[in-house]
């Protein structure tokens, strides 16, 4: 039989089954690529206000990490596009990352490829379907970001590269995942893995980026991100970095189609371990069994935390010596007071705080997960009730994301103080991540209430976290009304060392979050379990 037979029937249960969520996602980005450039004009009426905004972000190494660079000071596209281009680029990863696994490696570990594979269905055919769901939506989304930006007003070139950027970090992104779908043999483990590679990659872009005269500015081209940026939209288009692009996405799928052969279906390359034929005294409790199937993921996030803020900790302290004029002005207005490491610190810990919030709906999704997987029902055909069974994972979320945001706090404060010589800036700088727990817990209180109350709303944490980031780092720039902006949960979180704590919206997000936490819990106890 043709190995890649039954591939366009698998392409359209595919859409089927992401029919409202792609669409989504397009009318997302489109939106956030054309409102970035809407709102450009207003922002940046002239050319000296452009290259201003340009050399405070070329010149501050912080945004320049997190953004990239802009390589044409006097273009309008260039300046209004930075930010959005660096947020876009990660969410689009995530979105080819989630498609890829979803179709090929879920599939399998839910036992419906093994049902469709007993039909006329070849061995590649999942592969190429999850592939061509992933680049076709890439492509569309690529396509409609170029028409929108142009409609907004930006050159056609510009707008047609930043597009195919964009594209071109899906595609790739999407090659990636069908490779790490074939090592590991959960689809949690493949999206874990490929969140991974998302996460060095962009770290070397970073690093590229900010390297000055003599550094490892070649680290920008190990990245697809990376790849991305050197596109250079609005700033003297290179199209020829697609060939990078499309070369790298050849031969990672051509490695994952090697892979398939090399595995049985539902297994991985890496083989998963035989555990104790018994179990052991510590897994006697629900909390106990959480902890063993969630210790690794949780000692993997603290260790890269505690290593983040160590490295926080000593750019907050020479922050002044690196900057100097506009840029000086600009952090020390988004900080909310004049001093400038205070006001480093606020910006850097929120988006800590959004980042960590990413590990406490991950922990948190390990309920549906074992649902879903006919995992919890034994259990609960025991001695162990719902909600303590529920309260076990919850526990893992909570405590988790508390522990990693804590040994951020310390490894900076540590830092911070050992570089100033001043012992006592510790506590204040432990005090601006302990700030934001709150704010984090409220993320995992909604994953919890969608658990409890709609399991096929599960996403519902994923979505309530992508909102908080593009309203913390666009609703500014979009000038949207306060009471969007409000819809965050990180807007009312203290800008803390830069501003005094105030405890009230501290109390009321722990409020608010014990509240969909208990409601969750309250919902679980009353539903079926649902596979």
């Amino acid at each position: 039989m043709n190995a890649f037979v039954g591939t366009g029937a698998l392409v359209r249960l595919a859409l089927r089954r992401d029919r409202v969520m792609l669409p989504a996602w397009i009318a997302g980005l489109v939106f956030l690529a054309a409102s970035s450039a809407a709102a450009a004009e207003g922002l940046f009426p002239d050319v000296a206000s452009r290259v201003r905004s340009a050399t405070t972000s070329n010149n501050t190494p912080a945004l320049l990490a997190l953004y990239g660079r802009v390589y044409d000071p006097t273009s309008l596209g260039g300046i209004s596009m930075v930010k959005t281009g660096g947020i876009g680029a990660v969410l689009i990863a995530l979105l080819a990352i989630v498609v890829v696994v979803r179709h090929t490696r879920a599939d399998e570990e839910a036992g419906r490829a093994e049902l469709v594979g007993a039909t006329v269905v070849g061995r590649y055919a999942p592969l190429t379907a999850a592939l061509a769901v992933a680049t076709g939506t890439n492509v569309v989304l690529g396509v409609f970001t170029a028409f929108s930006l142009v409609g907004a007003g930006l050159p056609s070139a510009g707008s047609f590269a930043f597009g195919v950027a964009w594209a071109g970090v899906g595609i790739a992104f999407s090659a990636i995942a069908a490779v790490t779908a074939q090592v590991v043999s959960t689809a949690r483990a493949a999206t874990s893995l490929g969140a991974v590679v998302l996460g060095v990659v962009y770290v070397f872009r970073a690093v590229g980026d900010t390297a000055g005269p003599g550094g490892p500015t070649w680290m920008t081209w190990l990245s697809p991100i990376g790849w991305g940026q050197q596109f250079r939209p609005f700033g003297g288009e290179r199209w020829w970095v697609l060939v990078i692009t499309v070369s790298f996405a050849v031969v990672i799928t051509a490695t994952a189609y090697a892979l398939v052969q090399r595995r049985d279906i539902g297994a991985g390359l890496l083989a998963d371990r035989l555990g104790p034929a018994t179990g052991s005294r510590g897994l006697r409790s629900p909390l106990a069994l959480a902890w063993r199937l969630q210790r690794g993921s949780l000692l993997g996030w603290t260790t890269a935390f505690a290593g983040l803020g160590l490295l926080l900790g000593n750019i907050a302290s020479n922050v002044g010596s690196m900057l100097e004029g506009t840029a000086k002005e600009l952090i020390t207005k988004l900080g909310g007071q004049q001093q400038l490491s205070d006001a480093f610190l606020s910006i850097e810990m929120g988006v800590m705080g959004l980042v960590v919030s990413a590990y406490g709906i991950q922990a948190a999704l390990r309920l549906r997960s074992e649902e879903s997987g006919q995992r919890a029902e034994p259990l609960l055909a025991a001695s162990v009730s719902r909600v303590s069974w529920a309260s076990s994972h919850l526990a893992i979320a909570l405590g988790g994301a508390t522990l990693i945001l804590v040994a951020a706090g310390a490894t900076a404060g540590l830092s911070y103080a050992a570089q100033t010589g001043d012992s006592a800036q510790f506590g204040r700088v432990f005090g601006s991540a302990v700030v934001q727990l709150p704010a984090v817990w409220v993320i995992v209180g909604i994953v919890v209430l969608a658990f409890g109350a709609a399991p096929r709303l599960i996403a519902a944490g994923w979505v309530a976290l992508a909102l908080s980031l593009l309203l913390g780092q666009l609703g500014s720039t979009l000038n949207l009304p306060q009471w969007a902006m409000d819809l965050s949960p990180f807007t009312h979180t203290p800008k803390f060392p830069a501003a005094d704590i105030d405890p009230t919206p501290l109390v009321w997000l722990t409020v608010v979050a014990a509240a969909l936490i208990a409601a969750g819990l309250a919902a679980f106890r009353r539903r079926d379990i649902t596979s």
